[in-house]
């Protein structure tokens, strides 16, 4: 199921990099969305931002928030006023993010929907 399903995330820059805050709508969710969003999963899906020599995504527990913080490096094309990019603060990453799909248990996806 998408993960908007199951959280929701926010998204800023840093100068050149980008975080996305994701956070379980229920704290059972936290572990399968954890289970699916590596950072290896995260360099496929958000590929198209980061740089191909430098970009790299670091992932972080925040503990007693049933949320995840990711850090995008190296994913604005210079960030704020340097990039050329469309959205050089990453404000939309949160969004790219919330469309990719989690795999879950029947029960969780029957509560959901």
């Amino acid at each position: 199921m998408a993960l908007v399903k199951l959280a929701v995330a926010r998204s800023g820059d840093k100068g050149n990099h980008s975080n996305i805050g994701v956070m379980a709508r229920h704290p059972d969710y936290l572990p399968w969305i954890a289970e699916a969003l590596t950072p290896e999963v995260l360099v496929d899906w958000m590929g198209h931002v980061l740089d191909p020599v430098h970009g790299r995504v670091q992932r972080w527990y925040l503990p007693g928030t049933h949320s995840l913080n990711f850090l995008l490096e190296n994913a604005l094309g210079g960030g704020g006023v340097a990039s050329l990019r469309i959205d050089p603060q990453g404000k939309a990453f949160a969004q790219q993010l919330l469309e990719i799909q989690i795999p879950v248990p029947q029960s969780i996806a029957d509560a959901v929907n």
